[in-house]
């Protein structure tokens, strides 16, 4: 049923004019409140209101998931053409040129864009919480932490080299320059400024997260999100990140250490580009990040700048983090599961068993020896010696069986906790299934108890007219 302009009463009218989105329709004392679809459908609310608030907030992060990959792709985009602007500028054209120009005016416009998709993401997020909250004015959305997250982001984001424009404004009157991508007249500050840009630049990649969580399957699946709220669950990065380690350990990992393994290696090419040192190349960079990463520093290579020690210092702790991970991804791999670890411990266990009555038939035969040896009265030392091979079968006898409570001990701790708390919850509920099954009976029994007490009183009364009916005497 489509809201119109003409109205079905005299008096009606109604109010186009709200900001809100919303229409008003006022007809004598009644009012109804329509709200607008996001592509300006009017609806009514008879079909249900909630239905298309849900609609909307469907379209809405559908609308994130798509601003959040164009995002990333200009921002990876950007940082591509940063790479080669960075690796052809010294070699086939000069700081300053006409290439250079628009090259760098391609990663101006890159930025640009990601800036206004940026912005656009907040606001359809903005959108997002207005819908989840039941809010009427956007000014309850922004927050001083969502202002300060969304201008942190538009400064990370608005970072990129600009040396190529302080070539254009001033000419150099060298004709040498700098392995840099700008010219070494500008001296050491400027250059320093422009290789800090470029570094910069992969701080972007912050992008890469919040890609993943919106096009995840545990965020997208209607069944998690309704079973976390049950149980208090955030759906962050991080625990979308600590289910792709349980699922995927290995392919996770692999990606993390390879992207983090080239981008490292690059940033140090470009950092110790401006020195004579060996990391300046590209393989010598990648032989040195990863001897960092692995945290065995053979000391063949060393880093000159005080970039290419940071890129370093960093790649050191991502090391070790990253090894912490590695351990506990093969040990997880390493390890047995319920099933193999119950049919190894009760392997284990029967051989301990086989072992222990051997040891008890020995502890048996020295005994036997031992009193033979008594009987005979023969020479002293074969006495001593059943009576040490006798202490000897009983050590061994002990130890078995000590071996044997340990192992059952521990076996013990591997009982399912889980399923063992379902079976007890399962004979709680038959228990009290019985009790009442009982008490019913109990009240049965109960009322057929009192049944059978009127059903007395009552003979008792008949039997006692019948006699005053057959002797009238009788009282």
């Amino acid at each position: 049923m489509e809201v119109t302009n003409h109205s079905m009463h005299g008096h009606s009218r109604v109010d186009c004019g709200n900001r809100d989105g919303l229409i008003n329709r006022t007809s004598g004392d009644s009012e109804v409140t329509v709200r607008l679809s996001p592509p300006g459908k009017r609806t009514t609310p008879i079909e249900g209101d909630d239905l298309y608030t849900l609609r909307d907030r469907k379209f809405l992060l559908e609308a994130k998931k798509r601003l959040c990959a164009l995002a990333l792709g200009t921002a990876l985009f950007g940082i591509l053409l940063m790479i080669i602007h960075a690796e052809m500028c010294p070699i086939f054209y000069d700081p300053g040129s006409e290439m250079a120009l628009i090259i760098n005016g391609f990663i101006s416009l890159s930025t640009g864009c990601l800036l206004i998709l940026i912005i656009a993401f907040h606001y359809k997020d903005i959108q997002l919480f207005i819908i989840d909250h039941h809010q009427v004015d956007w000014r309850i959305a922004m927050t001083s932490h969502r202002v300060f997250v969304i201008i942190l982001e538009l400064v990370v984001c608005a970072i990129h080299p600009v040396g190529t424009y302080w070539e254009a404004v001033l000419p150099s009157n060298s004709s040498s320059s700098a392995p840099l991508c700008i010219s070494s007249h500008h001296g050491p500050v400027l250059v320093n400024m422009e290789l800090l840009l470029s570094v910069l630049m992969f701080l972007r990649f912050y992008l890469v997260h919040r890609a993943i969580l919106l096009h995840s399957k545990v965020l997208l699946s209607a069944s998690y999100r309704s079973i976390g709220s049950l149980n208090n669950i955030n759906f962050t990065f991080r625990f979308v990140l600590k289910v792709l380690m349980n699922k995927y350990p290995g392919r996770t990992l692999l990606a993390i250490i390879l992207s983090f393994w080239l981008v490292s290696s690059w940033m140090l090419t470009r950092c110790e580009r401006q020195t004579t040192a060996p990391a300046n190349h590209m393989s010598t960079a990648l032989w040195l990040i990863v001897i960092t990463f692995l945290t065995v520093g053979y000391g063949d290579v060393a880093p000159k700048t005080s970039c290419g020690k940071m890129v370093c210092l960093f790649t050191g702790v991502m090391g070790v983090a990253c090894t912490a991970m590695l351990v506990a991804v093969v040990t997880k791999k390493l390890d047995l599961n319920k099933g193999e670890k119950h049919v190894h411990f009760f392997m284990l266990d029967i051989q301990i068993s086989k072992r222990i009555r051997h040891a008890a038939a020995n502890v048996l035969r020295e005994c036997w020896l031992l009193h033979r040896a008594n009987l005979t009265k023969g020479n002293r030392g074969e006495h001593r010696r059943h009576q040490r091979c006798l202490l000897e079968a009983i050590r061994a006898f002990r130890q078995l069986r000590l071996k044997q409570r340990k192992l059952r001990d521990y076996a013990s701790e591997m009982v399912d906790f889980p399923k063992l708390q379902m079976i007890m919850c399962d004979l709680s509920a038959n228990w009290n299934n019985c009790y009442r099954e009982l008490e019913e009976r109990i009240l049965s029994m109960e009322q057929k108890l009192d049944e059978l007490n009127r059903c007395f009183q009552q003979t008792s009364e008949l039997l006692s007219q019948f006699l005053r009916h057959r002797n009238p005497e009788i009282r």
